[in-house]
């Protein structure tokens, strides 16, 4: 489906303003056990106009999801799977079974919905005709369970306004959705974000409330979570940058510099330059420690989360390194990219 131009957009928009009697929920998941559980709770009579996409559960999360009255699609784990390609199945089907639909909630199957998110983001769509996104703030639902959790609840604290992109929660306009083509069902992470830019490379915007709107359970308790975690960001962010790298609406180059840069040129020409020409080439690793202050400091060195916030963000270089790596070789070799799941 082609994308509309700015003016198609906005006669989209006035097309109609999402009511919240034409509201469906699309959950994805796979074996979240008791997380699918809370999610399925949270949704209130919302689980009645709910669409589960089950992507090959071994658990009861079929049963489960079905009990509720939830509309269930069971992809077809022959094709390779994606979340964009189940997100996508799970809007086919919710456009099906009631047509008419203003807009869609995505969800992710380990995440629970706020009570009044659903409302909050609906009248902010009816009185925002060229906004097609509306996300607001994710929690991580246990971060004091290990500084992997933490982690994610800082990076889900994006600020509030116009935003370039959006997570796996987020409120969409159909009329957006439908003309954009929905996500790219070949991504295997970052779809989130590209179809982000091609919804403003149509004319529309995104937005960022400040009102909560998901609880999530990222269950990362190993440091080996936290590296798989960190090379799925370092794919998704060379992959899409790759895809829209001429547009003046693609994202991600500075942080594919920066992977680049921090990961890969740095040490390399230490640790090359050290061994074949002189070792006070090795002194240019003292950067790294250099950077973690830089970082701590903006933030306020007086406070022991800065440090810890910083020795990740410079360490998370080397993880995201392998994924960019991952997909610049697979994409040489002509290979499409394996899933890299980290629960």
């Amino acid at each position: 489906m082609d994308v509309p131009g700015p003016a198609d957009a906005s006669a989209a928009a006035r097309g109609g303003a999402p009511d919240a009697a034409r509201l469906a929920v699309v959950l994805i998941g796979r074996n979240e056990g008791a997380r699918l559980e809370a999610a399925f709770a949270s949704l209130g009579a919302l689980a009645a106009r709910t669409v589960y996409v089950d992507s090959g559960s071994t658990d009861a999360s079929v049963a489960a999801a079905a009990a509720t009255g939830a509309l269930v699609v069971d992809l077809d784990m022959d094709r390779p799977f994606t979340a964009a390609r189940a997100r996508n199945e799970g809007a086919a089907r919710a456009l099906a079974a009631w047509p008419g639909l203003d807009a869609i909630q995505f969800m992710d199957g380990d995440c629970s919905l706020d009570p009044a998110w659903i409302a909050t983001a609906a009248g902010f769509l009816k009185t925002h005709p060229d906004v097609a996104v509306v996300a607001g703030r994710r929690r991580e639902r246990h971060p004091e369970r290990s500084v992997y959790n933490w982690l994610c609840d800082r990076e889900w604290a994006a600020p509030a306004g116009e935003a370039t992109e959006c997570g796996g929660d987020a409120l969409m306009r159909v009329s957006a959705f439908v003309a954009a083509g929905g996500y790219s069902a070949d991504l295997i992470a970052g779809e989130e974000p590209e179809l982000c830019v091609r919804l403003r490379a149509a004319g529309w915007r995104i937005y960022r409330l400040a009102d909560p709107m998901t609880l999530h359970d990222a269950a990362m308790t190993r440091f080996s979570q936290w590296w798989k975690r960190s090379a799925r960001a370092g794919h998704a962010f060379a992959e899409v940058e790759a895809r829209h790298r001429g547009s003046p609406f693609g994202i991600w180059r500075a942080n594919v510099r920066r992977i680049v840069l921090w990961g890969g040129v740095l040490p390399l020409v230490a640790i090359l330059g050290g061994l074949l020409v002189h070792p006070a080439f090795l002194a240019l690793l003292l950067a790294y420690p250099a950077q973690v202050a830089r970082l701590a400091l903006r933030e306020g060195a007086g406070r022991r989360e800065s440090w810890i916030a910083a020795t990740f963000l410079v360490l998370a270089r080397f993880p995201e390194l392998a994924g960019l790596l991952r997909f610049y070789r697979n994409r040489l070799l002509g290979r499409r990219s394996a899933l890299l799941e980290y629960k």
